[in-house]
């Protein structure tokens, strides 16, 4: 049960976690986790403020005789992924979250677990309402909407930060310290159809893909996970083009960040077809399956019978549609150069959805060459025009370029090294991270990326790894002590 975990250790960062899953706070919906935060900081007695847009920001004063030493600001964010298992009975505004030991990891039951980023909220909250650390002045500042759009980040004003070093605690791997991110860019494709009347000779069909594990579509972009859109329409291109199948609408995916796990299509067969395309459909299902038997092993595709469709998208906007899902790219776009293993550029076909006469195609584009992410989305458009849609840009964020001089880096480095023995590695990361968009409004902030190891995020499979927590904390509160004077 949930209260298991205050018994783990550092307990005073678990307990600040155990209280954040009994709070709802998916992206948007983060009206209680402010209040609570507000009334945290307030009830400590320290200056605390929640900006127009909904960041909370809490001052801490030095402790005696570190009074000298250079502020920090401890940043994380506010909100979490809303995501469940088919078939779970999960409401994030307002059901809590409930947290399972398991082995050394704490997991969720069937939902996202929120250690992204509640952890780092929780060590932020444990430094502040500590009586014991030593350390310099503190600001800690926790975002809201990071999720969708990083909308707290972007509207945080100049002249809300005093601090010359940030540490943003939203880092996911043990012993690694990151000091820059990829940029990105969301775009959504729009595609206008028609809708005619199905023939009495049809039957209807719902079709389900399920039962991929997703995850974060920065993090885990390079792992060969199924995505749920792609697969649907490889699904309906073989039965619109073998059998006259249509389509009556289509809903995948749900976050521009999160790898799609689940689509679902309702459809027309015609009745005399009806039996050879399931059987083509378990052919072609067992195809795809093998393929992803090592990477994403769980694919399920379930088909149920349903009324017949009175309408259905007219066939001309369904080729167009197929064509189009089929040629826009997913996944790993180019891997960098500089530094192996790190993606450069990639693309997550994130969320597809028919609505009242209209289809839209989400995308997130990720790059850490802004060119080459430039060039991602001209290939998206052309494809979008060839197939008589319109593209819409939506929001974008702005990378974060290492710093090889970074001062705050240096010292935790040497923290690291005395502390556990050996070097921590210093890396970027695909995944977008509110450091580009604050760097640019605080160019003079020196900045680093840390945090326990998190496996999973954005899916209900996620898990922190319990040891690691406690590595991280003290890992932090130690930094803390030796952060440089200014």
């Amino acid at each position: 049960m949930s209260e298991d975990i205050l018994g783990l250790d550092p307990q005073e960062v678990w307990k600040y976690f155990y209280s954040l899953t009994r709070i709802p706070r998916p992206s948007g919906h983060e009206e209680k986790i402010r209040s609570f935060m507000a009334d945290f900081g307030k009830n400590l007695g320290l200056d605390t403020i929640v900006d127009d847009v909904g960041n909370v920001v809490i001052r801490k004063p030095a402790t005696t005789g570190m009074e000298n030493r250079e502020r920090v600001v401890l940043q994380a964010h506010l909100d979490m992924v809303p995501q469940k298992r088919s078939g779970m009975e999960h409401d994030f505004e307002n059901d809590s979250i409930k947290a399972v030991i398991d082995g050394d990891w704490v997991r969720a039951d069937g939902t996202t677990l929120g250690a992204d980023n509640g952890i780092g909220v929780a060590a932020a909250m444990a430094v502040l309402a500590s009586t014991t650390l030593e350390h310099g002045p503190i600001e800690a500042l926790f975002t809201c909407e990071e999720e969708t759009g990083m909308t707290g980040a972007f509207g945080l004003k100049s002249g809300q930060l005093n601090g010359g070093i940030l540490m943003n605690l939203d880092s996911e791997d043990e012993g690694e310290l990151f000091t820059g991110c990829a940029g990105g860019l969301e775009i959504t494709v729009v595609l206008d159809y028609d809708k005619s009347p199905v023939s009495e000779d049809f039957t209807g069909l719902s079709i389900r893909v399920s039962g991929l594990k997703g995850g974060h579509s920065g993090m885990d972009i390079d792992l060969g996970r199924g995505n749920a859109n792609k697969i649907m329409n490889r699904l309906l291109y073989y039965g619109h083009k073998r059998h006259g199948l249509k389509l009556a609408s289509i809903e995948g995916g749900s976050l521009g960040n999160a790898i799609p796990r689940e689509s679902m299509a309702t459809v027309a067969v015609p009745a005399q077809q009806s039996g050879d395309f399931l059987e083509d459909l378990a052919m072609l299902s067992q195809n795809v399956q093998c393929e992803l038997a090592v990477a994403d092993s769980g694919l399920r595709v379930t088909t149920v019978p349903v009324e017949k469709p009175e309408y259905c998208i007219e066939a001309s906007a369904v080729s167009r549609l197929h064509n189009m899902l089929y040629a826009l790219p997913n996944g790993v776009m180019r891997m960098c150069d500089e530094i192996p293993g790190l993606v450069e550029t990639s693309n997550n076909l994130a969320v597809v959805a028919s609505c009242d006469g209209v289809l839209k195609v989400d995308c997130l584009l990720r790059s850490s060459v802004e060119s080459a992410r430039d060039d991602l989305e001209m290939m998206i458009r052309s494809i979008a025009e060839l197939a008589g849609a319109e593209l819409v840009p939506g929001g974008s964020y702005p990378g974060w370029k290492p710093d090889p001089e970074s001062m705050i880096l240096r010292s935790m480095r040497e923290v690291y090294k005395a502390k556990f023995g050996k070097v921590p590695k210093i890396k970027a990361v695909h995944a977008g991270l509110e450091c580009g968009i604050i760097g640019a409004t605080y160019p003079e902030l020196d900045m680093v990326s840390f945090g326990p190891t998190i496996r999973y995020p954005h899916s209900p499979d996620e898990k922190v790894h319990i040891t690691s927590v406690g590595k991280f904390w003290d890992f932090l509160v130690e930094s803390l002590r030796n952060v440089p004077g200014v």
